[in-house]
């Protein structure tokens, strides 16, 4: 597996690394814009009509159900403003070709979609961004530890740009705003963690897009379906971008 250690690589497009984060319960922080950590965002599509199907065929009110509120999370999660993702990137069962085992996570930053294999040539699809360091480290990898609503430490570099993130320099605990999200897949090499992460983004007009750093982001929605099947110790594959 290949990545730039030139800026130190962020698991979230908020330049989020280089603590080994942990959940940690507390008020929600605030403070820090979330969008201050967003530069280059790609648009999203205008608003879809209330009426009949999304372009490839997800019914609307299917969608309105994934991506719906989840008001029994510790922070509760509203519901994602459909109409600012494409719905060819709406979470769906697809036909994957694939000899990796059932359970097997493939990142495909080139076209900006998560795969979890499914077997019998199928996989569960999500959309997603992808950051700079997500272009460039690709290769084979686990699942080494999971977080839900983990503590997030900015990083120097992070710092040195942005003063006003200087106040969580001691880690920002977990919340609608942190931009570690509901829950992070932390990945590993040999022991080692990467500072490589697939995590939880509340920013539906990233998904389909490359943002400033970090690594891969789902809906939240649909990170948390894909961590509740995703034991440690889960093998990924980063494709080359």
């Amino acid at each position: 597996m290949t990545r730039d250690r030139g800026e130190a690589g962020a698991p979230h497009a908020r330049d989020r690394h280089t603590q080994d984060p942990h959940t940690q319960d507390g008020p929600r922080a605030r403070g820090l814009d979330r969008r201050s950590f967003l530069v280059g965002a790609g648009a999203g599509l205008g608003a879809l009509g209330l009426a009949g199907c999304a372009s490839d065929g997800l019914m609307l009110a299917e969608a309105t159900r994934l991506y719906g509120p989840m008001p029994d999370e510790k922070f509760p999660i509203p519901a994602v403003d459909i109409s600012k993702v494409d719905p060819k990137y709406y979470r769906r069962t697809v036909q994957y070709a694939s000899q990796e085992a059932p359970g097997t996570i493939v990142v495909d930053p080139r076209n900006y979609y998560v795969y979890r294999i499914e077997g019998d040539g199928a996989a569960t699809r999500y959309g997603a961004n992808v950051g700079r360091e997500g272009f460039l480290w690709n290769g084979n990898a686990y699942v080494g530890r999971k977080s839900e609503w983990a503590t997030w430490t900015p990083p120097k570099e992070m710092i040195r740009r942005q003063p006003e993130a200087a106040k969580y320099a001691r880690g920002m605990p977990g919340g609608l705003d942190n931009p570690l999200g509901a829950r992070t897949l932390h990945l590993y090499q040999n022991g080692a963690y990467t500072l490589y992460t697939i995590y939880a983004s509340s920013e539906p007009d990233t998904i389909g897009s490359g943002i400033t750093s970090g690594c891969v982001g789902l809906l939240s929605q649909d990170m948390i379906h894909l961590y509740a099947r995703t034991p440690v110790k889960t093998k990924v594959v980063v494709l080359p971008a």
